[in-house]
């Protein structure tokens, strides 16, 4: 079974909590794994490590620079598609990012 570890990242990691059930329930139906969490900007640092990728909600797209120095090119980051966010469409964040991490 396939596994994607993604860190979504928010304001204080509340408005994300339904984004990753969907995200979850999206992976599922694939036949997946999906290990997602959500964190403030400012815990980034102390929760990348074993991440497949980074994913900003659209209200901190403006931490993307930023989001990019911590993890070092190491992993991919991206801000989540801002219809998907705010339709909590959890197969189209769960697609974008399975195209980050393949490329």
């Amino acid at each position: 079974m396939e596994k994607i570890n993604i860190l979504l990242v928010c304001n204080a990691g509340m408005s994300t909590s339904l984004l990753i059930e969907k995200i979850k329930q999206a992976a599922e139906g694939k036949g997946m794994v999906a290990d997602v969490d959500a964190r403030p900007v400012d815990d980034i640092a102390s929760n990348v490590e074993g991440r497949n990728v980074v994913l900003l909600g659209p209200q901190v797209r403006f931490k993307l620079r930023q989001v990019k120095e911590i993890v070092e090119d190491k992993i991919p980051v991206d801000v989540i598609d801002m219809s998907a966010y705010g339709t909590m469409n959890g197969e189209k964040v769960l697609q974008q990012a399975i195209t980050l991490v393949s490329k």
